[in-house]
């Protein structure tokens, strides 16, 4: 029928083009597809223009069969009066321009004429029109309501079959076969539709589903940026902040050994920019010519436990059990390792005063199991209400020191537990990670 033009499926704007629309497509296909495009978006755009351009189509068709006595070659008794017969073609052909918004009502309203059609035996050939409301149902309503529409448009043909013999053979055979045809059109053209929408909208929830997962990956690399340049920048400044207090303290009366710190000072300035240039490199626009040295590893403990001891801070580092067995850590647990005692050590640097009977110290235990590895840091000192944020009890405002050893230990299902220990007023940070074949 004429409207299958603009009932085909319409997707919405700002969707891509249809699969096929390609340069392997034939030329006439593409022609075809491009035309019927423009057709279904000037009928999104002025929908009555088209209802009126096909009610006028099939009105000036219904009233040329009239005119010429085309109907008198299919009618029963051609002694119907011709005025009626014209009344019966507008009235058949003028509903169509509110087909496709009130198809049931313009189906109701052709049905009293096509009984009147029938019972006279004029037979007007736009009688057919009643389809086009028909295929409108089935497009847009339930099977129900396609079965009520049916009934509706073959109940007059049956019921002037009873004053005219032999019109099953010719109409009421046709109509029904007319039926079942659009009918089938009607849901195969529905089911296309809905497909194509079902494929539109789930291209949009892929797209807003990949949108999320960009943000998503942003928003997690950002918290690993931030922690790490938290963990370089936080770390590098304690002990530059300690070598500075000491080599003040010891200027006047120790040049040597401030001629000493200001040479740790400045060798532990330039190594965290170092690493500040490393992080900040692969943020570039040519982050693939950044520098890409390879991140601190549990080898690397000694040298930073050397550099917090040129700040001041006294540490003795014990190991328990064999490194390595049964297989060596990863490369992300060994960075985790050494990234919580670089933060424990800073945070002893910062925020711990000595005990009023000992100098301030540290340890750090390290302890490797068949199933696990642990790090335990200990110091002497007393801490202050800022380090008490970090405690397991909630607060108002956790550290963000102890927050990101907590994010980077759950990374690999550990644990991490910090707090004061009451024996002597110390602080401690308990690291417990899960190697890889044992995950907790």
């Amino acid at each position: 029928m004429t409207d299958l033009a603009t009932t085909d499926a319409k997707p919405p704007a700002g969707a891509g083009p249809r699969s096929g629309t390609g340069s392997d497509t034939a030329p006439l296909t593409r022609a075809i597809r491009s035309g019927l495009d423009r057709l279904r978006g000037f009928d999104r755009r002025r929908p009555l223009v088209w209802d009126a351009v096909v009610t006028a189509f099939w009105t000036v068709a219904a009233v040329l069969d009239y005119t010429s006595g085309g109907w008198r070659t299919v009618a029963r008794d051609v002694t119907a009066p011709e005025s009626l017969v014209l009344l019966m073609s507008l009235c058949f052909s003028l509903p169509l321009l509110l087909r496709r918004r009130h198809p049931m009502a313009v189906l109701l309203l052709m049905a009293p004429v096509s009984l009147l059609n029938v019972w006279t035996g004029a037979v007007v050939q736009a009688a057919l029109l009643q389809l086009i409301p028909a295929f409108q149902i089935a497009l847009r309503f339930p099977l129900r309501r396609l079965a009520a529409a049916g009934l509706v448009l073959c109940a007059p043909v049956a019921a002037g079959a009873a004053r005219i013999p032999g019109i099953w053979d010719q109409q009421l055979v046709s109509y029904l076969w007319g039926f079942v045809f659009v009918a089938l059109l009607g849901i195969a053209v529905r089911t296309r539709r809905d497909y194509t929408e079902a494929l539109v909208e789930r291209a949009h929830r892929l797209e807003h589903e990949r949108d999320q997962q960009a943000r998503l990956a942003a928003a997690a690399e950002r918290t690993r940026i931030a922690r790490e340049m938290h963990d370089i920048i936080g770390h590098n400044l304690s002990v530059i902040t300690g070598l500075a207090d000491g080599g003040a303290y010891a200027a006047a009366k120790s040049p040597e050994r401030a001629t000493q710190a200001l040479e740790a000072i400045g060798t532990t300035s330039r190594q965290a920019l170092s690493e500040l240039r490393r992080l900040l490199g692969v943020l570039r626009d040519d982050h693939p010519d950044a520098d890409r040295a390879p991140q601190p590893t549990l080898d690397d403990l000694a040298l930073l436990i050397e550099r917090v001891r040129r700040a001041g801070l006294p540490v003795h580092l014990e190991s328990h059990g064999e490194p390595g067995h049964p297989a060596p850590l990863t490369p992300g647990r060994q960075l985790t390792v050494y990234r919580v005692v670089q933060e424990s050590l800073t945070n002893t640097l910062k925020h711990a005063s000595p005990p009023t009977d000992a100098p301030l110290s540290a340890t750090v235990t390290l302890t490797y199991t068949p199933t696990h590895i642990e790090a335990r840091i200990t110091d002497t000192g007393t801490g202050t209400p800022i380090r008490t944020d970090a405690q397991d009890t909630p607060a108002p405002t956790p550290a963000q020191g102890i927050m990101g050893m907590r994010e980077r230990a759950a990374l690999y299902n550990g644990t991490i537990q910090a707090g004061p220990l009451p024996a002597h007023g110390g602080w401690h940070v308990h690291l417990r990670l899960p190697l890889e074949d044992h995950p907790q």
